[in-house]
């Protein structure tokens, strides 16, 4: 795909301004983010980003969980050119001092105080840290460290400047190619320092396009966003691909909370490793084992059915009408 993501974003901001991008559970209630909300979130985050000095080509860590405003923070990046770099967010300050330095490290976006102090405290071994952006402002009002603010303040300063430059943010998208690096992905580690893996634009959309165009997916799609972003796969499933086909993405409120949104969304595709599987499936075993009989007998036939049929269906084989009842009921 001969794209960028900003310029998907501005496509589907275009297109399909009012339909909804993302939603984050918060409070026990889901809020929508529309594409054009999610446009100008992303054009005021870019531009306090270049207040704030970010540069083309440069590096920025994103250290959070699922989150809309995190999500637009690196397309902010990507918008300007720079390179966002997501690290796991259960990782232990002494495991980010390695990507921070060796990506030679300015900037940093985190979600929350448990980042903000996990930065901190590495903040000595990293010299060219010199700028901490937070989200979450719990727990940080009385934090007075240099270089730390709020994304609050960063987008009022962006809004600001948007204003004033009304062509600066799609000028700097423009400046884009989908050879350009997008982002990049440190490894495990395992055996010895971690590696920082580079993708273009092109190398995330071209596989996210293919798989979207294998599963045939569409922008009626429901996604469920609760694996970590640093982890390659899901920027491939949640971000490039919601990209490329313009589903709804939704973000849980949070981890314990992820079984409770998995049945409020209902999502229509739902990517996890094996294990994931696994457990459900094991749960859901278990629980028929403990059912009367006739619903036991009714669960075994069906998903005979369903495994019989289901196949073929999606397929587009025809299946005939009496197995398209079975497979509605």
């Amino acid at each position: 795909m001969q794209t960028t993501f900003p310029r998907l974003l501005l496509k589907h901001a275009t297109e399909r301004p009012d339909a909804p991008a993302m939603r984050e559970k918060e409070y026990g209630i889901w809020q929508a983010h529309s594409w054009s909300n999610m446009a100008t979130l992303v054009e005021n985050i870019a531009c306090g980003l270049h207040l704030a000095g970010l540069k083309r080509h440069e590096h920025m860590v994103v250290i959070g969980a699922n989150r809309p405003r995190l999500y637009a923070t690196m397309l902010a990046a990507q918008s300007l050119g720079a390179i966002p770099i997501p690290l796991y967010q259960d990782a232990v300050g002494a495991e980010c001092v390695f990507p921070i330095t060796n990506a030679d490290v300015r900037l940093a976006m985190v979600e929350d105080q448990e980042q903000v102090d996990k930065l901190l405290e590495i903040r000595d071994r990293c010299p060219d840290l010199a700028t901490l952006i937070y989200d979450d402002p719990r727990g940080l009002r009385n934090y007075a460290d240099v270089g730390l603010s709020a994304l609050d303040a960063l987008i009022d300063a962006g809004r600001a400047f948007a204003q004033s430059h009304p062509q600066f943010f799609a000028g700097e998208i423009n400046k884009g190619q989908t050879d350009d690096v997008a982002a990049m992905f440190f490894t495990s580690g395992t055996t010895g320092n971690p590696k920082g893996v580079v993708h273009t634009h092109n190398t995330l959309l071209d596989r996210a396009q293919a798989g979207a165009e294998f599963d045939k997916l569409s922008a009626a799609e429901e996604v469920l966003a609760y694996l970590p972003p640093a982890w390659i796969g899901q920027n491939i499933f949640s971000y490039a691909q919601w990209l490329c086909c313009g589903y709804v993405v939704n973000c849980p409120e949070n981890a314990s909370t992820v079984t409770i949104d998995l049945k409020e969304v209902g999502p229509t595709y739902y990517f996890a490793p094996p294990r994931v599987f696994e457990g459900l499936l094991t749960s859901v075993m278990i629980r028929m084992e403990d059912a009367g009989t006739l619903k036991r007998h009714m669960f075994h036939y069906f998903m005979d059915v369903s495994k019989r049929v289901g196949p073929d269906r999606m397929n587009g084989k025809p299946i005939g009408v009496f197995q398209s009842i079975l497979y509605a009921l």
